[in-house]
């Protein structure tokens, strides 16, 4: 069922994707973000510039998670200052949709064991699991991106600690 689903966005997509010079395919987008931790990092007297428990673990959680999926970070991974915020690609990582889904919800509940909360989208949508040369490029490199991004908002302004599925 997930899988028409998935397709009937692809269509929808394929126009526009067919105008591009840069090789696209039918994938995964997930974008994730740690919930309010400028707070979190205050009120612990961390440095927001350098690694702590929570974002060293969240960088080892998604190096782990990407190798496994065979999923590119196209932005985000930062093990200078640990990883706060990251959009993955995975290439027809739709056809292992539910065992993502899984591993996703056992990365959230790891990084909530620390107090904080996670916020994860994944978006069906066309990937060209790539790094992006800059963050802006990250989150509108793409139409499929740009959805992804939209809804982390809405999620994070509705208190966050949500996965959240669009097909």
């Amino acid at each position: 069922m997930m899988r028409r689903a998935a397709s009937k966005t692809m269509n929808w997509n394929e126009e526009h994707y067919a105008q591009s010079d840069i090789p696209l395919v039918p994938g995964l987008i997930i974008v994730l973000d740690i919930d309010n931790f400028e707070e979190y990092v205050n009120t612990r007297g961390l440095d927001p510039y350098k690694p702590n428990i929570v974002t060293s673990e969240l960088t080892r959680l998604i190096e782990n998670f990407v190798w496994k999926y065979k999923g590119v970070v196209v932005y985000g991974l930062s093990y200078e200052r640990g990883t706060e915020e990251a959009i993955i690609e995975i290439p027809f990582g739709y056809e292992n949709l539910e065992n993502t889904i899984i591993d996703l919800e056992k990365i959230k509940k790891i990084i909530e064991e620390f107090g904080v909360t996670l916020s994860i989208v994944i978006v069906v949508d066309y990937v060209i699991a790539r790094k992006a040369k800059n963050r802006r490029d990250a989150y509108k490199g793409t139409p499929g991106r740009i959805r992804a991004l939209k809804a982390l908002r809405r999620i994070k302004r509705r208190d966050g600690g949500k996965i959240l599925l669009l097909t």
